[in-house]
């Protein structure tokens, strides 16, 4: 049985010949990169080392980011300002001075949190401010999570290709990197910070100061006698070699030895035969002896080991620290599920207010919203189109202080990036507040803009008996809107997208009636021209649930408010699941929610809602839950639905879903290298403690945690189970949290991981942490041992 670890020692060394020479020469541990030091101008300064490890000291275009350049930074028409930017030798960050009142300040950014660098006019900003600059000279900095994109022009193009080309081979070695080589880079950029006189020699102050600076709170008294250890030369100063034994000695891994150990016996190393063993324990699909062998010739690090088939500690660590030592299954993060069936048995990754940056109140309305939206795997955005100035629509949130920007723009938005990372359909949701002319503008833009992307007409039957496939749709966008003849109100005349929610909402909230009737009065009928390219999304009221009277139309979507969709998985959970078998169904947040707060998705997925729309310019757990449950199939936006909710006569009912059927055990065993969560304050060590959560059908929604650890953010200890008995697996999304405990005061969130349980991976296994916006902490890892149970 997989969860039963802990293994005797046994193979003597004699049964590996090589085994005795291979421990000699892996007993002392590959040395680290050397600490940087001070630079003296030259080619082969020391602190250039980290560059040369990615084989990038030579490079021309690193060189030149090295030496830095003068790029004038845009924001409007009239802040356009020149900036020194500058490489770091660490490779890592982007250096770069901004001038304030009476004092220059100085400033960074890091390389891995870019998302894309867009060359030329590629960015709004551009668009709007940069016509004074040829887009040759001219780059985007797009950035992971909510920080604002970096518009930059160069004094000439080939400086800004420089910038272009050197920035995506520094994210594409950074990429490459390995969890190990992260964790190196990481330690000495704070060992160049602690060197406070940067002499390259740390004494105890400094040391002291470097241990606080990696989250760490060590007693004086074992620092001391660490320090003592390796200081050799006995000067009271550690260099060189003194330094590399500091850091190895620091960032051991004891539950790591003890695991390998287990497992290698007395002999240090693991034989082929070993290790498949352990692969076995971990309950690794398809483990083989080749596989073990192949893992020993990628991970491994020491030649001699790898000729003869043999793996140290060290390239034990480097898979343990590699994807497939990940919890999340390295299959999944690429399309492994079935992409032919309709697009209802699919949840959908959907946005709401798609424009917004921030508030629904008085935030800025972007069409790089749309850009960001798309880059994280989102299919389905929103456009709330109004009548806009010289007969062109524009998009914002109506009635509110948000600005404005051009219906047109985000269909050329959508053109331009809506397929850079998933191949699969998009859906326009068209909230139409627009006049029969400006309608027909809206559907010239989608015609003209769109081209062949834009479906225009059903693939096979006008009138299909279930909807195409992802597969089919393959490129093509997708228009979400009114089909005449539509509803009509009691005047006879076609409600409006926006007027059919407000009706909605007018049943819950009477006081919203005065505003719903004067969108009413503003409302127009639904030109031809738009209506037709309601193809295979057509918004509709929902009034009966499937199956209801005569044949079933797939085409037809419905939206509803969480409040709406919460009373029907209430009150007829089973026919709710029926109906979202064969037709799609949107849920967007209630009105009410002024601050662009979400809700919990969970509820809607178990329901089988497929377009469940959240507001993706607000970070937290709604958001995390999103963003685990389409972390897989390639973070395509369309993840299969559990069979039970793609059955159109399931009896699966998300308020009842029977007796528990898998048992999930996690042991919490340690944490590494955290981070700090007020750099400002160099004595503020986290307490951390570690929240497993999960979130599923009602019955299956449960939290534990651990208890803290003092002053520890480096390398805490637990060794904690927790358990839990699971109902609807197949639905269940588990979240790790690490948090700072506080006894006084809410906990502050240090970092978090969230996946499906179907794609959680058995064994030892290390959960690599995320911000709250989702961008990598690395190297900050969890380590934990998993064990799942089925009944």
């Amino acid at each position: 049985m997989l969860c039963g670890r802990w293994r005797r020692c046994r193979h003597p060394p004699e049964e590996h010949p090589v085994a005795a020479q291979v421990s000699a020469q892996v007993a002392a541990p590959v040395a680290l990169p050397s600490p940087p030091t001070p630079s003296d101008g030259g080619t082969k300064r020391p602190g250039l080392r980290a560059l040369k490890k990615m084989g990038l000291t030579e490079d021309e275009d690193v060189r030149a980011m090295l030496r830095g350049s003068r790029l004038r930074k845009i924001r409007s028409r009239t802040w356009q300002k020149e900036r020194l930017y500058r490489l770091q030798e660490d490779g890592l960050t982007v250096w770069f001075q901004r001038r304030i009142p009476r004092a220059p300040s100085q400033h960074i950014f890091f390389v891995q949190h870019i998302e894309a660098v867009r060359e030329g006019h590629q960015s709004e900003g551009l668009r709007r401010f940069g016509s004074a600059f040829a887009p040759a000279r001219c780059l985007t900095i797009a950035f992971k999570g909510r920080r604002k994109n970096l518009d930059l022009a160069a004094p000439t193009a080939e400086e800004a290709q420089r910038w272009v080309r050197g920035l995506a081979k520094l994210r594409a070695r950074l990429d490459a990197m390995s969890q190990r080589e992260r964790s190196h880079t990481w330690i000495h950029t704070y060992l160049h910070r602690a060197d406070s006189n940067q002499d390259s020699k740390m004494s105890f102050k400094e040391i002291k100061s470097l241990l606080r600076m990696v989250n760490v709170d060590m007693n004086d008294m074992y620092a001391y006698l660490l320090f003592k250890e390796c200081d050799h030369s006995k000067n009271e100063r550690l260099e060189g070699a003194e330094i590399e034994e500091f850091l190895r000695r620091l960032l051991k891994r004891p539950e790591l030895e003890d695991i390998f150990h287990q497992y290698s016996g007395e002999d240090r190393v693991l034989s082929a035969p070993e290790l498949l063993e352990f692969l076995e324990d971990q309950g690794e699909e398809g483990a083989t002896l080749a596989r073990a062998q192949q893992l020993i010739q990628i991970y491994e690090l020491n030649e001699t080991a790898k000729q003869h088939e043999l793996m140290t500690l060290d390239g034990f660590m480097m898979y343990l620290l590699s994807p497939e030592g990940a919890a999340l299954d390295p299959g999944h993060t690429c399309v492994f599920q079935d992409m032919n069936q309709p697009l209802a048995h699919y949840f959908i990754s959907s946005s709401h207010n798609t424009y917004l940056t921030d508030s629904q109140i008085g935030g800025l309305s972007s069409t790089e919203a749309y850009v960001r939206a798309f880059a994280q795997g989102c299919r389905c955005v929103e456009l709330d189109c109004w009548e806009g100035p010289g007969g062109e629509p524009i998009i914002y949130h109506g009635h509110t202080l948000t600005s404005k920007i051009l219906f047109r723009d985000v269909i050329q938005a959508v053109r331009d990036h809506a397929f850079t990372l998933s191949p699969y359909p998009v859906i326009l949701s068209l909230e139409n507040h627009c006049g029969l002319e400006q309608q027909a503008a809206m559907a010239h833009h989608l015609r003209t803009i769109l081209g062949d992307m834009l479906v225009t007409q059903a693939l096979d039957s006008p009138n299909p008996e279930e909807l195409p496939s992802p597969e089919q749709l393959k490129g093509r966008v997708l228009v979400k809107g009114k089909k005449l003849p539509a509803a009509r109100s009691e005047d006879g005349r076609a409600l409006s997208d926006r007027e059919e929610e407000e009706e909605e909402e007018e049943e819950e909230e009477e006081e919203e009636e005065a505003e719903a009737a004067a969108q009413r009065r503003l409302a127009k009928q639904i030109s031809l021209e738009l209506s037709a390219l309601a193809v295979y999304c057509q918004a509709t009221r929902l009034r009966t649930l499937y199956p209801a009277p005569g044949a079933p139309q797939p085409c037809q979507v419905s939206s509803l408010s969480e409040r709406k969709a919460k009373k029907l998985i209430r009150e007829a959970g089973n026919s709710f699941v029926r109906h979202n078998t064969r037709q799609l169904t949107r849920v967007y947040p209630l009105g009410l929610r002024m601050n662009s707060a979400n809700y919990s998705p969970q509820e809607m997925w178990n329901s089988g809602c497929q377009l469940v729309a959240l507001n993706f310019q607000t970070p937290g757990y709604e958001m995390d839950l999103n963003a685990g449950r389409f972390l897989v199939n390639g973070q395509c936006g369309y993840v299969l639905k559990p069979a039970y909710l793609r059955q159109p006569d399931s009896t699966f009912d998300p308020e009842y879903p029977g007796p528990p059927r898998t048992t999930l055990s996690i042991q919490v065993l340690t944490a590494q290298q955290l981070p700090k969560l007020n750099a400002e304050k160099p004595h503020s060590i986290v307490d951390p403690l570690v929240r497993v959560e999960i979130h599923g059908v009602p019955a299956d929604c449960t939290r534990q945690e651990t208890d803290y650890v003092l002053n520890n953010g480096f390398n805490p200890r637990w060794g904690q189970t927790l358990q839990f008995q699971l109902r609807a697996p197949e639905l269940a999304l588990v979240r790790f949290v690490v948090e700072d405990y506080d006894a006084t005061s809410p906990n502050d969130f240090v970092g978090q991981f969230t996946l499906p349980l179907s794609s959680l991976k058995q064994g030892y296994r290390h959960i690599h942490l995320l911000s709250k916006d989702g961008a990598s902490l690395s190297p900050a890892t969890l380590f934990v041992h998993i064990c799942i149970q089925r009944s």
